[in-house]
């Protein structure tokens, strides 16, 4: 029997906020995460911008030692993890720990710690490179290590599908519940790549804006995008099935209804130029979610701001919607927190949450030019009231990953 999931805890660490409250307030107001890297020296390089999480101290989710033996980009899973779970208020040594699981994925993994440790190989020799380099390192950590904090022994496992992770993440931890495997998954997405070499790769592969104005340069859907600002955060949420949330008299904040997955199969970088991925796993998601084409209120969009993905994306939307698709109120807010990579389908997942929740779309900042490929309502400027009942969320990744999450008002 297919049981109905439910989400009932979230945390957020993000260019504009470190918990799901100030993320969302922030979104809401419009507020820009954008500014000039402050984490290391950006004189020779092309790009000089970035979304960096702000005033983040490990420390206050974790102890110093435990904070040390892993790479930020898990300490930003474990803190979303801790926000999440709390919120939650799930008692885990009061459920069953077999059917208790952890799917948290990352694009790129412990960037920071390999950049960091090549060095001391490099300066100093071998012999001083951590013996924690490889834990630090793996993706499969941030999983592992909310695993082993909280004691969740069912499914642990790490999606990495580029851009497309976090969301890819949170479809799979909800089949695991719906078909009956697990009860409890924490499931999101974690990314910490704002590092020298992964700035340069991420240049010289032209896919990042390189306009040093911090209000026009994650601008998805305008005209004169250039490409996407790098960012970095985390998103994690509590699913659970209905029988288990009502029973234990969880708080639901949503219902993950339906999830669509596909590939391009077209090019290692560039979305396919028909836009049929990306249509293909939005349709099927709305087919699981056994909705129809005319209850979509509002799509959060992967809208990265590249010349490709937002033209190609835009077409998806019409090839599903057709004329509809003017109707249906889109936006990015990537405009906002730039790029968190595997960890933006999670972050994005909680803004559809929130939208429902509080009746409001937030907005697409820094559109200003329109483009005669991207004509669709994408929010701009300011966000708007609007009673929503059921969500679209759009990750699309390199390598032609797909990934599409229906997430509704539960009733």
């Amino acid at each position: 029997m297919e049981k109905r999931v439910v989400i009932t805890g979230m945390g957020a660490i993000t260019p504009i906020g470190n918990s799901v409250n100030e993320f969302w307030n922030s979104s809401k107001n419009g507020v820009c995460g954008i500014d000039f890297i402050k984490s290391f020296d950006t004189e020779n390089f092309k790009v000089k911008i970035g979304a960096e999480v702000k005033n983040f101290n490990a420390e206050d989710y974790m102890d110093k030692k435990e904070a040390k033996r892993v790479d930020r980009f898990c300490q930003f899973a474990m803190a979303a993890a801790k926000e999440a779970l709390e919120d939650s208020k799930i008692e885990s040594d009061k459920i069953d720990c077999y059917r208790f699981g952890v799917l948290i994925g990352s694009g790129i993994g412990g960037f920071n710690t390999i950049e960091k440790e090549h060095e001391k190989l490099l300066t100093r020799g071998p012999g001083r490179v951590s013996p924690m380099l490889i834990p630090m390192i793996i993706s499969n950590m941030a999983s592992g290590n909310i695993a082993i904090k909280y004691g969740a022994k069912g499914v642990c496992s790490t999606v990495v599908t580029a851009c497309a992770t976090g969301t890819n993440a949170i479809g799979e931890a909800f089949r695991m519940i719906k078909h009956g495997y697990l009860d409890v998954m924490i499931a999101g997405g974690a990314e910490a790549s704002i590092t020298p070499l992964a700035l340069a790769g991420f240049t010289s592969l032209t896919a990042l804006s390189t306009s040093n104005d911090l209000k026009r340069a994650s601008i998805p859907f305008d005209k004169e995008r250039d490409g996407f600002v790098m960012g970095e955060g985390s998103g994690v949420l509590i699913l659970e099935s209905l029988e288990h949330a009502i029973k234990r008299g969880a708080h639901i904040y949503a219902e993950v209804a339906g999830y669509g997955s596909t590939c391009d199969a077209y090019h290692m970088t560039s979305p396919d130029p028909l836009g049929e991925g990306a249509a293909k796993a939005m349709e099927l998601a709305i087919k699981e979610a056994n909705i129809t084409l005319d209850d979509i209120d509002y799509i959060n969009a992967h809208g990265t701001g590249t010349p490709y993905n937002d033209k190609f994306e835009t077409l998806a939307v019409k090839n599903i919607f057709k004329e509809k698709a003017y109707n249906i109120p889109i936006s990015s807010t990537k405009s906002m927190t730039g790029h968190l990579l595997g960890a933006a389908g999670a972050v994005e997942a909680i803004t559809c949450v929130k939208a429902i929740q509080e009746g409001f779309i937030p907005p697409t900042i820094g559109y200003k030019v329109k483009d005669e490929d991207c004509d669709l309502d994408y929010v701009p400027q300011k966000g708007r009231n609007a009673k929503l009942e059921c969500t679209l969320s759009n990750s699309l990744g390199f390598g032609g990953h797909n990934a599409s999450l229906i997430i509704k008002a539960w009733k």
